[in-house]
């Protein structure tokens, strides 16, 4: 074989394989995500908007409410994979829990659950307030929403996520274009981290790990990275410089 003509075998070869590469990187992230059973504690605007999202995604919800009844037309909108019942029994149903209260509920719902909630991995959205939760609002401040929910909910897989993003926004505003809104999320079990990335990039936002448990308190309310509007690309720059 002629030198020109082992030059052209090889570059067919070596188009052969990027084009094999280009496929079986497209498969890869085109590969969808794994599929979770997670129950809703507080099926509010926040809770309702992530189920929605979820069951979309091919997740099976489970909602809850003191009054489950009240969720029927929720359930019904959304589909064979959503069903509702009591705080307690999402907490037993559901491998990933997402905790969505006024904050003065947490101390109770960590006494009620404990044992339902032990080793789930938590979603936390849930601000404390002292207009509306009082003065144990001031101290989970203190210490940080995020080891304040830890230690309420007897829980170290505790995930900080969608604390500072209104509500209208989070139900309208996912897949933004041309860029997508960023959330930023914290905590300490890298497992539950890599869930919880997963979970709010099937909503249509990007997440963004800030750090630990501890240093979730940036972007509690009133601080420098609670804010619902930045990219992701803008709200790394502003954690670099924070």
């Amino acid at each position: 074989m002629s030198r020109v003509a082992r030059c052209r075998v090889l570059g067919r070869r070596l188009l052969m394989a990027a084009t094999l590469g280009v496929v079986a990187s497209l498969a890869h992230a085109q590969t969808p995500g794994t599929a979770f059973k997670i129950g809703v504690i507080g099926t509010g605007r926040i809770g309702g908007a992530l189920a929605a999202y979820w069951v979309k995604a091919g997740h099976e919800v489970f909602v809850s409410s003191r009054h489950p009844e009240e969720l029927k037309a929720l359930v019904a909108r959304l589909g064979p994979r959503a069903h509702a019942g009591t705080p307690r029994e999402a907490a037993a149903f559901g491998s990933v829990i997402l905790v969505s209260v006024p904050y003065a509920a947490m101390p109770q719902l960590g006494a009620d659950l404990r044992k339902e909630l032990a080793g789930k991995v938590i979603l936390d959205t849930s601000n404390p307030s002292e207009r509306r939760d009082g003065p144990m609002a001031l101290d989970a401040q203190k210490k940080g929403a995020g080891i304040a929910t830890a230690e309420f909910l007897h829980n170290r897989r505790i995930v900080r996520a969608f604390n500072c993003i209104p509500a209208a926004t989070l139900a309208n505003d996912g897949d933004r274009k041309p860029e997508r809104i960023a959330i930023p999320i914290g905590g300490d079990d890298p497992q539950a981290l890599k869930i919880a990335e997963q979970l709010v990039r099937e909503t249509g936002f990007d997440p963004v790990v800030v750090g630990s448990l501890a240093r979730t308190r940036e972007f509690d309310l009133g601080q420098p990275l609670a804010t619902g509007r930045l990219t992701a690309a803008e709200l790394r720059s502003r954690l670099a410089t924070n």
